[in-house]
């Protein structure tokens, strides 16, 4: 099998260590054309999709291998390796924060640094000890919804998550990403997504990591982050200006000076002239 087919894999960029960024949830590669370019530079910039998603190739879908994160986190190991990446930077949005800490715990050899944008290791809240902005009703609504009416959950979806209501062009956008995805995937990645708990899995994690929290996001409230930035030993955690839940679509300028500054600080060749 050819994983770069597979996945859609994109290579650029001038420089010998690899950045990868991996999509969130009913997304692709796209997502990232505001920031990954800034990368370019200095780095070799890896952009790829999930099976599942974009123009991946969708006769290799599984869906048992795809019920969990972990299925997802085996692509981005699969990647790795066929290009034969080390110290590796793995920029994960939403749900690949934590997909990229699975792969990150399987192949610690090949992983320097991650950064999550907007990460959450667990959508539902769990009292009294742990807040992640979701009811189980909530959640058994949304996926619901899915199964019954695409337009209408894709539409919902979208608002909940974009957050900028000066920027109608990026809910519609995420709309149109939301509804492209095949309904029977959609669901499975979302229950895979939204009934997740990865909290255990944190501790396994002892690489340097960059939290971009933002501000009014209702699917990452701010005591996601905080709970993230206690429970990950090497993590430094960041309040964005922005707001919403997609930083590097709706404020991408900011989004690329905190991953340069936090890269710069790690010791990584400075990105930007």
């Amino acid at each position: 099998m050819d994983i770069l087919q597979r996945n859609n894999v994109r290579v650029s960029g001038k420089g010998s260590q690899a950045i990868v960024f991996a999509h969130g949830y009913g997304c692709d590669q796209a997502m990232w054309r505001k920031v990954s370019p800034s990368f370019e530079d200095n780095f070799k910039v890896i952009l790829f999709d999930y099976v599942g998603a974009g123009q991946s190739d969708l006769d290799s879908y599984d869906p048992d291998r795809y019920s969990s994160l972990s299925g997802y986190a085996q692509d981005i190991i699969e990647i790795c390796e066929a290009l034969d990446l080390s110290k590796v930077i793995l920029v994960g949005h939403s749900v690949s924060s934590m997909i990229c800490l699975l792969a990150a715990s399987k192949i610690p050899q090949r992983i320097a640094q991650l950064i999550m944008v907007c990460p959450s290791p667990r959508y539902l809240n769990d009292p009294p000890d742990y807040i992640g902005g979701f009811e189980a009703a909530d959640i058994e609504g949304l996926l619901d919804m899915i199964s019954r009416n695409q337009p209408g959950w894709a539409n919902y979806l979208a608002g909940v998550v974009a957050k900028n209501p000066d920027q109608p062009a990026l809910a519609q956008e995420l709309e149109a990403s939301f509804c492209a995805m095949d309904p029977p995937i959609a669901k499975r990645f979302a229950e895979a997504t939204f009934l997740a708990d990865n909290r255990a899995d944190l501790k396994n994690l002892d690489k340097p990591c960059l939290l971009l929290q933002c501000q009014h996001d209702s699917v990452a409230p701010l005591e996601v982050g905080e709970y993230l930035s206690k429970h990950l030993s090497q993590s430094t955690l960041v309040q964005m200006k922005a707001t919403g839940h997609c930083p590097h679509m709706s404020h991408p300028k900011e989004t690329i000076e905190l991953i340069t500054q936090f890269l710069e600080n790690t010791n990584n060749p400075p990105i930007l002239s």
